[in-house]
């Protein structure tokens, strides 16, 4: 019975939350919020039946602190870049990340952090989904950029998605 009224536990959960952080906490954005968070993974869930597996709560945590404190040490070396170094002394290049990810979730999660930290970009992602393309403003050294890569948020989202 309750998987049949909210398909989409966490989902409406987060609907609910992020329309009352928008609109203010008042009793009226909470209904409303709540309105929406039933109403919208309902009418969307004929859309997607094979819903992803989410893991370990815990880990879904520890991934936001790193991405946010990465995101804000990013910031730092990356206005320090553009106001101390001149562009062509700057070593920007493209690197091949491969991928252990295997659903589309974890593999849109991790291009999506990538992209939302400061300096790199998720350019492309290979016709197989087995590795990302990413352009990193500044790196001296490649293999270890994608080793920072795999080891603080990929194996972090296969915990989430995977296992």
């Amino acid at each position: 019975m309750f998987k049949r009224l909210v398909p989409h536990p966490l989902l409406t959960l987060l609907i609910v939350v992020v329309w009352i952080l928008l609109n203010g906490i008042s009793w009226g954005a909470a209904v409303l919020g709540a309105i929406l968070g039933l109403a919208i993974p309902k009418l969307t869930s004929p859309y997607w039946p094979d819903r992803p597996h989410i893991g370990s709560p815990l880990t879904i945590l520890e991934y936001a602190v790193i991405v946010l404190w990465d995101i804000v040490v990013a910031n730092f070396q990356v206005a320090y870049l553009i106001l101390f170094r001149r562009g062509e002394s700057l070593r920007s290049r493209f690197v091949t990340v491969p991928l252990d990810l295997r659903t589309p979730e974890a593999i849109s999660a991790l291009a999506g952090t990538i992209t939302m930290t400061p300096g790199t970009v998720s350019a492309d992602l290979s016709g197989d989904g087995r590795a990302l393309l990413v352009h990193c403003l500044e790196t001296n050294d490649a293999e270890a950029t994608v080793a920072t890569i795999k080891s603080r948020y990929e194996t972090r989202l296969q915990r989430i998605f995977e296992k």
